[in-house]
């Protein structure tokens, strides 16, 4: 799957949850988008349709590729613990994701697209693969030459949410990825198992 560039809302209503945010076009139409839209009758949702629709949630709201997606879940599969928890604790250490969490951009677009502009450091060397797998302890910052960029600046200024896995220094511009997250400590509303049902198959 090529990223997806077009309306959000779309997406969101598809799954009727608001993976990219507030939405006020979900809130008015919580139902798939589509030219019969709410009247529509729909036939019952097989198991298989269902865990495929679970896969492309969790792609669509981290913005992986679906040959990125299968690496990560095979690398959780063979690692220790369950492989759905394994699965999003991995694609939480992305560097693209945890400069989101830190609120150094103000979505995974974004983040991915300051890390591909070569805006990003890891232990003092410049990352711009979105992809980048952190490890316990790996210092991310933000170069010196870009901590006065716009979107940088109004986003860190909007910015609330703590998360346990990292440490970020609004002050220094610099943070810390401490481990990897508790299942429960991650807030998106995925449910993993049905992941691992569809690979399963």
């Amino acid at each position: 799957m090529a990223r997806y560039i077009g309306p959000k809302s779309k997406i969101a209503r598809k799954f009727r949850e608001a993976i990219y945010g507030p939405d006020k076009v979900l809130t008015k139409k919580n139902y798939p988008p589509g030219q019969h839209g709410q009247s529509k009758k729909r036939a019952k949702t097989s198991e298989y349709a269902i865990q495929l629709l679970e896969k492309q949630k969790a792609k669509y709201t981290y913005g992986i590729l679906e040959k990125q997606f299968a690496l990560i879940f095979d690398r959780a599969s063979r690692a220790k613990g369950i492989t759905g928890e394994m699965l999003l604790k991995f694609i939480e250490a992305r560097l693209d994701n945890v400069v989101y969490r830190m609120g150094i951009a103000p979505t995974r677009s974004a983040a991915r697209q300051l890390v591909s502009h070569r805006h990003i450091t890891v232990n003092g060397n410049v990352v711009n693969i979105p992809s980048y797998t952190l490890k316990s302890g790996d210092k991310i910052a933000i170069r010196e030459k870009s901590k006065s960029l716009e979107v940088i600046t109004i986003s860190l200024s909007g910015h609330s949410n703590k998360f346990p896995w990292m440490e970020f220094n609004p002050s220094t511009l610099n943070g810390t990825f401490l481990h990897l997250p508790e299942r429960e400590q991650i807030p998106e509303n995925i449910k993993e198992q049905l992941i691992v049902e569809l690979y399963s198959k």
